[in-house]
């Protein structure tokens, strides 16, 4: 099997579009070769602990080009058949990463992603929300009661914070970032078919 370590934030539109054109790649290619593993990147690290207001955040963040870069987002989603429906918070995604890292521990890091994706893109639900999280973890067949009562506490933040900071340090800033067998680095929401052409030529190599 070959890692590719995927870096990216529940919040982040591209890394819900690029997830989208992974996982179009990967069902066209049954046989691939990866090893999937998430890993923390908040885009918001100094978000304060309930969230904001999402357009006044945007606003905040992107002013005048506010508008142009949801509309942007919204159409290349639509392009993949995805209808946007955003949550109204922008919320901190500390507990988000949280959750991603016990999943990870019972294998089930991609269907917990897909379950925060959905939740804040398409479905209006703050993630940021402990009771949402524990609903999510359940639905992706994790201990809903355990995940929210550790929720409740502060386990394995400051774990969260150390892996965020590494992932700054060897240089990744923004989201997604893919790096394919510890040395390759995709950057963006790259297509499927740009996918579908790694996944032929890993597979085309003798091992």
């Amino acid at each position: 099997m070959i890692p590719l370590d995927i870096f990216a934030d529940p919040v982040c539109p591209w890394c819900l579009i690029g997830k989208l054109e992974l996982d179009r790649a990967l069902e066209s290619r049954p046989g691939h070769p990866f090893q999937i593993a998430w890993h923390p990147f908040r885009l918001n690290p100094q978000m304060p602990p309930g969230g904001m207001d999402r357009i006044d955040y945007l606003k905040a963040k992107l002013g005048d080009r506010a508008q142009e870069a949801s509309r942007a987002v919204a159409e290349r989603a639509a392009q993949l058949g995805l209808t946007l429906n955003p949550s109204a918070r922008e919320p901190d995604t500390t507990d988000a990463h949280r959750l991603m890292h016990w999943a990870g521990l019972e294998g089930a890091q991609s269907r917990v992603m897909s379950g925060l994706l959905r939740a804040h893109w398409q479905e209006a639900r703050d993630i940021g929300d402990r009771a949402e999280l524990a609903r999510i973890a359940g639905a992706a067949g994790l201990d809903q009661t355990l995940i929210a009562q550790l929720l409740e506490g502060d386990a394995d933040r400051d774990e969260i914070a150390s892996r965020e900071a590494h992932a700054r340090e060897r240089g990744i800033n923004s989201v997604p970032t893919f790096i394919v067998a510890h040395r390759h680095v995709v950057s963006g929401a790259q297509p499927a078919d740009l996918w579908q052409k790694v996944i032929d030529e890993l597979t085309a190599q003798p091992m």
